[in-house]
């Protein structure tokens, strides 16, 4: 870490501690040359994380997306915010541990289906009509006899 003063590139810690929201370190550190003081922040690099839609276009992630299409499907249901929260924040952290750049929008999809699933067969099914494009009745039918089978 180089002195904004001198340009040293020696310096050593005098506090550590974490930032209000724990996102980050902030450290003071002493420059060995000049002996001034000044703050560093350090943090977790976020390796951000591409969605390949059906189209083939990419954007970035966005985990505001899942949350609106999650209160959609769990509209009159009695699934809270904080559970819709934890269905987000849990495909983030999956997508994350992978340690992958890019993902196709079907598979996550797939992830939110299979959690909502677990929690809300209504709401799954709301989810999966519009995630899978449901063309007509038979098809909206299907998904419900799967699931039937599966209990």
């Amino acid at each position: 870490m180089k002195c904004p003063y001198c340009g040293y590139e020696e310096s050593k810690v005098v506090d550590s501690r974490s930032t209000e929201d724990s996102t980050a370190i902030r450290r003071r550190r002493e420059c060995s040359k000049c002996g001034k003081r000044y703050t560093t922040y350090e943090k977790v690099e976020d390796i951000p994380i591409l969605v390949v839609k059906k189209d083939a276009s990419r954007e970035y992630f966005d985990r505001n997306k899942i949350i609106a299409g999650l209160i959609k499907a769990c509209q009159k249901r009695p699934i809270s915010r904080a559970q819709i929260e934890n269905i987000a924040e849990d495909v983030e952290k999956n997508l994350s541990n992978q340690m992958i750049s890019e993902i196709r929008s079907d598979a996550i999809g797939e992830i939110i289906m299979k959690k909502l699933k677990n929690i809300d067969e209504v709401a799954y099914v709301r989810f999966a009509s519009v995630y899978r494009q449901f063309k007509d009745i038979n098809t909206f039918m299907e998904e419900i006899k799967s699931l039937m089978c599966n209990k």
